[in-house]
Order: structure tokens, then C-alpha cells, then sequence
């Protein structure tokens, strides 16, 4: 089993990255505040105006750390990283299958219901827990909706009918969503699902999460050598990352969404960590970005049991282990991909 490996995120502003003997440095204002070893990176994450020298991009290449260049509000910028791992044969394999519409369609059932299991479970343990509030009927019957789209999913063939799926289930989902955030109601509620720009607290949330899953199931990707770029589901478009978007459906509401209404619900983030721009935007603060990637990556160091190889892994693997059981797919070796589905 691969090693857990901690992401780097460098959110100080100004910072500079440089190689030092077979660390890396991290420097603020001349002075170096951290010093952390190559071999226990898997990943730095640079948000806004932090700078890296070119010997330690070469140094991070020959050592598998990718490092990704993210606005300070999240949106992904650029990203460098050296010889993709894995082998032709398998790439040539996703090729073929995403050019079949009907495996495709295969394929991106399995995301889909993946998703929606998810979804389901989100939904079923607030009602288990909160089986006194006032609208825990209104979640109960969305869950109950879902449970209906579960079966329609089964019976579908096509990609377009198996996304409008998904899209009915999204829209059930998110419209009980505000019922699940249990504190700080006046300050962070929520009406509907919005981005680029996010404009409420609880999506500037979403985003910024979804965007930091993204990367670590682009890199599990990249790392057991699929090409994140050709999806089943999300369909090639120059820029997009398709086969990692279809993959981190199943784990919006597992984690992404989870960590956001924990973060809400034990008030480890409050209504002054954000700002509204005139543009209607909304932006968390430094601090409340820090706060945000420490308990992401606290969760990540979380063991679970795999419902499918039925061993615990730590949360932060799971994004290895579902690349790794795509390609076990692809090259044959499984009749069909099993999701990642929360129990």
C-alpha cells in the first residue's frame, strides 16, 4: 500500500520556496520558518503570491512532488511535475473505453451511483441524529427521493439520461442542504448551489474544498499513470480535467461536504473569517483558510474501513486506492469499477 504522504500548502503571502540539501525551505521575509524533509511530501499546494526557485522544481520533479500554483482564493493556475509514472498500454485502454459511449455510460454509472449513495448517507445521518429538529422530515424525504433515482440509475443506458440523474438527485440534495447546518443559521445559510464566483459563506466553503479534493484525486490519477484529462462521465473539453472531476463525484458529499458542515456545526469558522467583494463574491480570510486546510488534512489522516477491499485505509489514501481499482478495471483485471461508497 502506498505511504500517506502530507500535502504542503504554502498560504503566506510572499513566501518563497527554495531546496536546501534534500528539504524543502520555506522562507518569509529572508527569515526560514520551515524546513521539511522530500521524502515525506506527496504534494505542495502554492496559493497566491508564494514563489518556488527552479532547483527545487527539478528536485521535486525527480522526486515525484508535484507543485500546484492555486490563486489565494483557490482557482487552479498551473502545476509542475515530472515524467508521468505508469505505462502506455493502460492509457491506450482508457482511450478506447472512452470512446465507447455504451462502456462509457458503464463507467459513469458507477460515479454517478457512487454520488448518490453518498448523498443518501449524508442525508440518513442527519435524520439518525437529529431526529428532533423541525425539518428533519424535509431531509428525510429527500433522501427518500434519492433512494428513487438510485433505482431509475439502474436502468439507464444512456450518458445523457444517467447525467439527468445526477442533475434531478444534485438539486434534491442541495435543496434540503441548509437544513443540515445546525449553528450559526444567520450567518451561514444556504439557498442554492452557486460558484465562480461563490456568493455566501457555506459555497465559498464548497468551492474552496471541492477544489482541494480535485487536486488530490488528479494527482492519484496521475501518480498509477491514467490521464486525468479523458472522463466518462465529463466528456473531453480542452482545460478540463474530466477522469478526475468523474471521480470526485463520489467524494463531494463523503467528505467535501461533510468537512464543511463540521466546520460550520463546531463553529471552527465564523461569519468574520469572510468578506464580500463588490463583484457579490465572497472570500474566507487567511486565517480562516488555514483553519480550513488544517482540518482537511486532520480528516485526511482519519482511518476507515474500505468497503470494498474490506482493510482499513487512512482517508487520505482513498483517492490512491480508487485510481488504483480504475486501472485494475481498465486493464481487465475487474468486470467493472467498484465507487467509493460511505457506510
Amino acid at each position: 500500500m502506498k505511504r500517506h504522504l502530507n500535502t504542503l500548502f504554502v498560504t503566506t503571502q510572499g513566501a518563497y520556496l527554495s531546496k536546501e540539501g534534500e528539504t524543502v525551505a520555506v522562507k518569509v521575509d529572508g527569515a526560514i520558518c520551515l524546513r521539511i524533509p522530500i521524502h515525506t511530501l506527496g504534494g505542495i499546494v502554492c496559493f497566491g503570491q508564494v514563489s518556488c526557485s527552479p532547483f527545487l522544481m527539478g528536485f521535486c520533479s525527480e522526486h515525484g512532488v508535484a507543485i500546484s500554483f492555486l490563486t489565494e482564493n483557490g482557482r487552479f493556475l498551473a502545476k509542475v511535475q515530472g515524467p508521468v509514472s505508469g505505462n502506455v498500454l493502460l492509457r491506450r485502454e482508457q482511450y478506447r473505453k472512452a470512446d465507447d459511449l455504451a462502456i462509457s455510460a458503464d463507467i459513469a454509472k458507477s460515479f454517478v451511483s457512487g454520488k448518490l449513495l453518498n448523498n443518501r448517507a449524508v442525508l440518513q445521518r442527519f435524520v439518525r441524529d437529529h431526529q428532533d429538529k423541525p425539518n428533519a422530515d424535509k431531509v428525510d424525504f429527500a433522501s427518500k427521493l434519492i433512494d428513487s433515482s438510485l433505482r431509475r440509475l439502474q436502468n439507464e443506458k444512456s450518458l445523457d439520461g444517467i447525467r439527468g440523474i445526477e442533475g434531478d438527485s444534485a438539486h434534491t440534495y442541495f435543496s434540503v442542504f441548509d437544513h443540515l447546518i445546525t449553528s450559526q443559521k444567520n450567518e451561514f445559510n444556504f439557498s442554492e448551489r452557486n460558484r465562480r464566483p461563490p456568493l455566501d459563506n457555506v459555497n465559498c466553503l464548497l468551492s474552496f474544498i471541492y477544489t482541494l479534493v480535485m487536486h488530490d484525486v488528479r494527482s492519484a490519477l496521475e501518480t498509477v499513470g491514467l490521464d486525468p484529462a479523458v472522463g466518462f462521465l465529463h466528456r473531453d473539453r480542452p482545460g478540463r480535467y474530466g477522469l478526475a472531476l468523474d471521480m470526485m463525484e463520489e467524494f463531494r458529499p463523503f467528505l467535501a461536504d461533510r468537512l464543511t458542515l463540521s466546520l460550520i456545526n463546531l463553529c471552527q469558522v465564523q461569519n468574520k473569517g469572510f468578506k464580500s467583494k463588490e463583484s457579490g463574491a465572497v472570500l474566507m480570510d487567511d486565517d480562516t483558510r488555514k483553519t480550513v486546510l488544517v482540518t482537511y488534512q486532520t480528516r485526511k489522516q482519519e482511518e476507515i474501513m474500505h468497503p470494498f477491499l474490506k482493510e482499513k485505509v487512512t482517508i487520505g489514501l482513498l483517492f490512491h486506492t480508487q485510481a488504483l481499482l480504475m486501472a485494475r478495471y481498465l486493464r481487465g483485471d475487474m468486470d467493472s469499477y467498484p465507487p467509493f461508497v460511505w457506510k
